[in-house]
């Protein structure tokens, strides 16, 4: 097994830990948390993908969707903590 895919299993065993988090969480914030952490590992996953298949694509589509994925942390965080959306 070479270096590359046992850091995407490794990747994917984290993801499937925060998924659990998620669902189990005894808090809201635990389940964000959760999801943020999920998020990330997908960012990762698609960096180590794309490193595999020498696409750089892949690395585009990464550094979008983390862009993305603390967009929407960042926005659910403030709704429930004020009630509204716009500051």
């Amino acid at each position: 097994m070479n270096a590359e895919l046992l850091a995407a299993l490794l990747v994917l065993g984290g993801a499937l830990l925060a998924g659990i988090r998620s669902v189990l969480g005894p808090t809201f914030y635990d389940r964000v948390l959760a999801v943020n952490v999920f998020g990330t590992k997908a960012v990762m996953l698609l960096a180590i993908i794309g490193f595999i298949g020498d696409r750089s694509g892949f690395l585009d589509i990464a550094i979008l969707y983390g862009l993305i994925n603390f967009i929407a942390t960042v926005a659910l965080l403030r709704f429930v903590e004020s009630g509204r959306y716009s500051s």
